[in-house]
């Protein structure tokens, strides 16, 4: 336990000189006091670890000193192969960087891990977008990609609504979804403090235009692309469920109704109903997208719902019962 404490101790210190202890303690899950005793352990054994003190201090490694990855584990060598999307890479223009890193990596693994990218590769395949879709790359997405990594302002003009919108961005972050790439960014208005420049989404394959102006900006460290993203699919999708129906699920609908609508509304709709009716069924108020989408969506259950309300809606399904009884007789 202490000695793979101790070597992501170093890793940590190889990839990001000068964190403090208490940066540490909150990485390695210890106490500032194990920190200190850590690195003292690791100098002893002739790791050259160092503490400055001061505002700007922290834990550093001596200039030129490198650990070499000798104490990977065939489960840890084989979940760095899979960590990268290759189709995800190969879109953003860094196959071949990425390609030449797995090789150093390689060369680095000791012989009975050598066989590690072979027997990954034979065995797992991450492929992104979801089914029916074909898969292409936005032209602008190496461009955008660039200005990402090296923190590079842009013009860019965007479609939206049928028009094009002039934009100066700060290009935070790329996400790929369902197949999709989306850009995180924030809209740069002249004079603005950076707190007043909000962020938003952009999906890439809209962009008409984007050119870097020759600017760089200063990225915010306590941005989280993770925890924002999240967030922000979270409120996009409940902000399509702009209206609610009403209906009367069996149990095996309930079990359904969430692999057909918004997951998180379906649990919630369905956690609120009330006892089930003498026939077994709930009654469930479910946020929708419109009615139309409601309609598609709740007619592969068939019989196990029965809508109630919106009237219009519930008039719909009963003509689309009466035509399927003209079918089937």
């Amino acid at each position: 336990m202490r000695a793979a404490r101790l070597i992501t101790m170093v890793l940590l210190l190889q990839s990001r000189p000068g964190m403090t202890a208490a940066e540490l303690a909150a990485e390695l899950e210890v106490s500032e006091r194990t920190v200190a005793r850590d690195a003292a352990a690791l100098s002893e054994a002739g790791v050259p670890v160092y503490a400055e003190r001061g505002r700007t201090g922290g834990y550093h490694l001596v200039d030129g000193y490198r650990t070499r990855l000798t104490g990977l584990a065939r489960g840890e060598a084989e979940a760095l192969f899979l960590s990268g999307l290759p189709t995800a890479l190969r879109d953003l223009g860094l196959q071949d960087a990425a390609s030449a890193a797995r090789l150093k990596v390689a060369a680095a693994l000791t012989p009975s891990l050598r066989d590690t990218p072979d027997t990954v590769a034979r065995r797992f395949h991450l492929d992104a977008p979801g089914w029916f879709q074909e898969p292409v790359a936005p032209a602008l997405l190496p461009v955008v990609a660039e200005a990402v990594r090296d923190d590079l302002t842009v013009r860019a003009r965007y479609l939206r609504d049928g028009a094009e919108v002039d934009r100066a961005l700060l290009p935070y972050g790329l996400v790929l979804k369902a197949g999709v790439w989306y850009l995180c960014a924030r809209v740069a208005h002249p004079g603005d403090a950076p707190s007043a420049q909000g962020f938003r989404v952009y999906r890439v394959d809209r962009f008409v235009s984007v050119e870097p102006d020759g600017g760089r900006f200063e990225r915010d460290a306590g941005f989280d692309l993770a925890g924002f993203w999240a967030a922000r699919s979270a409120r996009f999708a409940r902000s399509l469920l702009r209206t609610e129906v009403t209906v009367r699920i069996s149990g095996a609908g309930a079990r359904r109704l969430p692999h057909l609508v918004d997951r998180a509304a379906a649990e919630e709709a369905l956690a609120a109903a009330g006892p089930p009716d003498g026939e077994g069924r709930w009654t469930v108020t479910l946020p929708v997208e419109s009615p139309e989408v409601a309609y598609e969506q709740l007619l592969a259950l068939g019989a196990e719902v029965e809508v109630l309300a919106p009237a219009a809606l519930r008039a719909r399904f009963r003509e689309a019962a009466a035509r399927m009884r003209g079918l089937y007789g």
